[in-house]
């Protein structure tokens, strides 16, 4: 198995909304800490939550690219925008 996130999800996975993502890896959760699943499904269902969770934190790094911050003048209209983390 490789560390790269995508490598035990399948191919659907980067078709996800964050929030379809998210609801899955929190229902992997709950099926893993409920320990009513075998080993080798606990083993798959891990698999598949750690290429959600790498799906979930791209898609959120890509919304905070996106994100502008607005610069306001003294008179507090906007004067224009930099990139998020900019100052």
């Amino acid at each position: 198995m490789t560390d790269t996130p995508d490598s035990a999800a399948s191919p659907e996975i980067a078709s996800l909304s964050f929030e379809a993502a998210m609801g899955e890896l929190e229902t992997i959760v709950r099926r893993l800490e409920s320990g009513d699943v075998s080993l080798e499904e606990s083993v798959t269902l891990y698999e598949r939550g750690h290429a959600l969770r790498g799906h979930c934190e791209a898609r959120l790094a890509a919304a905070q690219a996106r994100i502008e911050q607005v610069s306001l003048g003294a008179d507090g209209r906007p004067t224009g925008t930099t990139p998020f983390g900019e100052s």
